[in-house]
């Protein structure tokens, strides 16, 4: 040692065999020199780093944004992956400084820490995990990965150890602690000999928790002084002296340790000892002298990191002796007398282990959040936004429930499938939607190639026959982007209304149009009887091999696969048994249609993808857009009544308006539970509006959607928004509004990916088709009243309070029954066209100007595979007017015995049967002659009579 050397303390703690390592790690210090400077001036000899110090480095530096940004402009990755990437080269670049230090102390010194994630302190499996693939990704022999000393942190401990891994070990607190610490680290190399491979290199320290004991044990102190405790002159003799006792003790136990046989034998084979590594050593008491805890503890074979402040001030004045071995006796009454006293050290020291690995867990969130923030804004308008303009009450609420995901881990277990984030059921098998994208990006070229073969062999149209899930993603697609220059028109038919299947046929080339027979079960009634029709209709076009114009999209081994192998189709694309049906828009589902209709699905899955990582397992509820959107729908509902949820759209993407509807309605009107969605709907003024309202606006570039949004907001309504930049991110939008589908559920105590209430009226369809079969006519169904064109039906218990009179008598009654908080639904069985719509938008808006509900406007059948489950299964809030007809003209489906009218009939009644059983206030009214007279009719009654209500 140099004359200079001598008076530098830091110098002078190497001299008593202490290593000083560095609590503190950033780029700009390790690039500019700082780091190097602190190796040659100082004799620093590691550093270590946890999500506290990154935090404060990544979260918060500058100089990352850069980085950031260029990453994001050639490849696509999440806040949790950026950080590794950004943290890692910072560890790289930390460990070239220290590794000539590691080299010249053979391999005992001159390491870098970086720790496991602190969400997997008590998992011990995927702590091993994370070891491992962190040792690789650094890949350098002088890092050393820290794991906390959890009971399932110490476990994994002896593994990783076991592999050759430097390991440094954290929040050490007790006796007890650091010895199984220790065992673990003997076992570890013990299980390496066995194994026939060298221990020597492998190094590890056990990092002992100071000032944080004293912090404890010291607050007890003062409050029991304060209370005039008896013993207050020896409790107050024992203020800053519990934790330096506790730590000589443990060096006692390490230097018994490296004196047995058994550690003998290691080091024989050239094993090195596990080093005390003192850790939490600043001083947080100012009455203490500030180096109090390193002139405390020095010592032979120990480590110390200091955080820099510490470092400078050692440096300024700090004494060196060697302290750790000084009055052990008295080290140990010091213990005794603590314990005599009351001041549970154990308790103590077990507590710290936790509260450490949750303020790791907190400044992880802090960290992953800023990164989150900065890949946001690096993305800039290649990402959606989510906003959520609500009330003080509601934000506090909505940030309680966060503050919860957080504190339990629910959005890293929902990425995990684990089913108890909602009710522990089944739904661990239904989240294969959340790698949809990645699985589609995997197969691109098998889409690509369909593109490609239907652009040669120029198909002017695709005919797509499919139910709910199967057409109302497609849907959005095709009223979006519309068609491909010189690309074929796409048509989404799923209606089993003649008229409406009549209309399809006219709209398309027999000759040159592709099918897509859409089905993930193969087994729902509508797509097969479309599919019997226009194997027939195609058959007499093309003649011999109309297979090769027709493409499935099933789920492997249904009867639809087998019936496409039979039938030859061109294509078959699979589904993922795991994705539900209204989750399946960025599967097969939704890319073979997009693919088919020239759409560029490698950019639009490349988009989507933007927005699976800013949902991401590791992005913390504040700053995931899925969890916040998903959190604010579910408690606004919970918490605050406000349960149904309409939206607002830009023009050019109002279609998501009807895939929202299913999505949320299907998955969470359940068990008298359920957000009840409402599209489609122009806005009034705040008036007509209950408090059971949740606007969700679904905005495009910069338009103004609606001006009375603002006026809502201003009278208190939540307004929600998806904010896209441009049409090309309807994708993203489908992706976090499943999450927050998901999310909601948990809120609401239900499985999101059941739909009991939907197979309830499959069932009931299918006795009255099967009855059909068998006599040649539907079951006879005796009105209760009737009024020229219209006629009345309902059950024994509706038919009590309706009464037998005229329409205007019944309508009346019927709507009588409307009290705040409830929606109408009107469900109409008829032609879904322009005129129908527009006939379906006057009466709702008139119901809800009048009666100061939501009112819900639906096609049947199509509702059924949608909203229906909300209707029979969520809250008995609803009150519905079915509306059916006579068809002007029919259509026969080849290979049964009944047509499509009967089909759509016995829909219709098996929906209000299962509503009636429900115990729903449900009316149905049957219009005889001239639809569009009667639709008129019923028009003018029902404003009569909401006039009067």
């Amino acid at each position: 040692m140099t004359n200079e050397d001598a008076k530098n303390p830091l110098k002078q703690l190497a001299a008593q065999g202490e290593a000083v390592w560095l609590d503190f790690v950033r780029r700009d210090f390790i690039l500019d020199g700082s780091l190097a400077r602190l190796v040659e001036s100082d004799g620093l000899h590691g550093v270590t780093s946890n999500p506290l110090i990154l935090e404060k480095s990544i979260g918060r530096g500058a100089e990352y944004g850069v980085e950031i940004k260029n990453i994001l402009a050639k490849e696509s990755l999440s806040a949790g992956e950026l950080y590794e990437r950004l943290a890692i080269t910072d560890i790289q670049n930390a460990c070239d400084v220290l590794a000539p230090v590691h080299k010249a102390t053979s391999k005992r010194d001159g390491h870098v820490s970086l720790e496991v994630s602190p969400y997997v302190a008590y998992d011990s499996k995927a702590t091993l995990e994370e070891a491992r693939r962190l040792w690789k990704a650094v890949d350098r022999e002088n890092l050393m990965i820290k794991i906390p000393s959890t009971k399932e942190g110490i476990e994994a401990i002896r593994h990783v150890i076991a592999d050759g891994i430097n390991v440094n070990v954290t929040v050490i607190f007790s006796q007890q602690g650091y010895k199984d610490v220790l065992e673990a680290y003997l076992s570890g190399l013990e299980d390496r000999v066995k194994q026939g491979k060298s221990v020597e290199g492998v190094a590890s320290v056990a990092s002992l928790f100071v000032s944080r004991t004293d912090s404890k044990i010291d607050a007890e102190i003062d409050r029991r002084v304060a209370a005039g405790d008896a013993q207050s002159d020896k409790l107050k003799a024992l203020r800053g002296k519990v934790a330096i006792a506790n730590a000589k003790l443990v060096y006692q136990h390490y230097l018994d340790v490296t004196k047995s046989d058994r550690w003998k034998a290691l080091e024989a084979k050239g094993a090195q000892s596990q080093r005390v590594l003192w850790a939490s050593v600043s001083v947080k008491d100012k009455t203490f002298h500030d180096v109090l805890y390193v002139e405390e503890l020095i010592g032979k074979d120990t480590v110390i990191t200091l955080p820099l402040a510490t470092m400078d001030a050692f440096r300024d004045h700090g004494k060196t002796r060697p302290s750790v071995t000084e009055n052990v006796a008295g080290a140990r009454q010091i213990v005794s007398e603590a314990k005599a006293l009351g001041l549970d050290l154990d308790g103590v020291t077990a507590s710290l282990v936790d509260e450490s690995c949750a303020s790791f867990c907190r400044a992880f969130d802090a960290l992953l959040g800023s990164v989150a923030a900065q890949r946001d804004a690096a993305l800039g308008e290649r990402l959606l936004t989510v906003s959520t303009a609500v009330t003080e009450d509601l934000e506090s609420a909505i940030v309680a429930a966060g503050n919860d995901w957080s504190r339990t881990g629910k959005v890293r277990r929902l990425w995990q499938r684990d089913a108890s984030v909602w009710t522990n059921g089944s739904e661990s098998k239904w989240l294969g939607w959340l790698t949809a994208v990645k699985d589609g990006l995997d197969n691109i070229e098998a889409y690509e190639r369909l593109a490609h073969d239907v652009k040669t062999h120029g198909y002017k149209h695709i005919l797509l026959l499919g139910m709910g899930g199967s057409s109302l993603g497609p849907e959005v697609l095709e009223k979006t982007f519309g068609q491909v220059p010189g690309g074929p028109v796409l048509h989404v038919l799923d209606s089993t209304d003649p008229q409406q299947i009549a209309t399809f046929e006219k709209a398309v080339d027999l000759k040159n149009t592709l099918f897509i027979v859409s089905s993930k079960s193969g087994s729902t009634l509508e797509p097969n009887i479309l599919f019997a029709y226009f194997w027939d209709r195609a058959e007499k076009a093309l003649g011999a091999d109309p297979g090769k114009h027709f493409v499935a999209v099933t789920d492997p081994g249904s009867s639809m696969e087998k019936t496409a192998q039979e039938h030859g189709f061109s294509y078959i694309f699979h589904g993922n048994p795991e994705i539900g049906g209204r989750y399946s828009v960025l599967s097969a589902f939704g890319l073979t249609p997009a693919s088919a209709a020239g759409y560029n699905v490698r950019a639009f899955l490349e988009s989507v993808q933007l927005m699976v990582g800013a949902c991401d397992a590791l992005v913390p509820p504040a700053v995931n857009p899925g969890v916040r959107l998903g959190l604010a729908l579910g408690v606004a509902a919970t918490s605050f009544g406000r349960d149904k949820v309409t939206f607002v759209a830009s023009p050019k993407i109002v279609s998501l308006g009807a895939w929202l509807e299913q999505l949320l309605a299907e998955s969470t009107g359940k068990k008298g539970k359920g957000l009840i969605p409402f599209e489609g709907e122009t806005l009034g003024e705040p008036g007509v509006y209950g408090k059971d309202r949740v606007f969700v606006e679904l905005r495009l570039g910069n338009e103004v959607v609606d001006p009375r949004l603002k006026a809502l907001r201003e009278a208190g309504h939540p307004v929600l928004g998806l904010n896209l930049q441009t049409v090309e991110q309807i994708g993203q939008a489908f992706f976090v509004f499943e999450f927050a589908t998901a999310v909601a559920g948990s809120i609401l105590g239900i499985d999101p990916f059941d739909q009991p209430d939907v197979e309830f009226s499959k069932v009931e369809t299918r006795k009255l088709t099967a009855a059909y079969a068998e006599t040649g006519h539907l079951p006879k169904e005796v009105p209760f009243a009737s009024d020229g064109s219209l006629t009345f039906y309902a059950d024994d218990k509706n038919v009590a309070v309706l009464g037998k009179g005229d329409a205007a008598s019944v309508l009346g009654a019927h709507f009588k029954r409307v009290k705040a908080g409830d929606y109408i639904g009107l469900l109409a069985y008829i032609e879904r066209n322009a005129a129908h719509t527009a006939w379906e938008q006057k009466v709702r808006l008139a119901l809800r100007d009048h009666l100061h509900v939501a009112v819900a406007a639906q096609f049947g059948p199509r509702f059924l595979h949608s909203t229906g489950q909300a209707y029979k299964g969520g809250p008995n809030s609803g009150v519905f007017l079915q509306i059916t007809a006579e068809d002007a003209a029919d259509l026969s489906i080849p290979g049964h015995a009944y047509t499509f009218s009967v089909v759509k009939a016995a829909q219709a009644r098996g929906d209000f049967d299962v509503l009636s059983s429900r115990g729903r206030r449900a009316l149905r009214v049957h219009i005889t002659g001239p639809l569009n007279e009667g639709l008129d009719r019923l028009a003018r009654v029902l404003s009569d009579v909401v006039k009067g209500t």
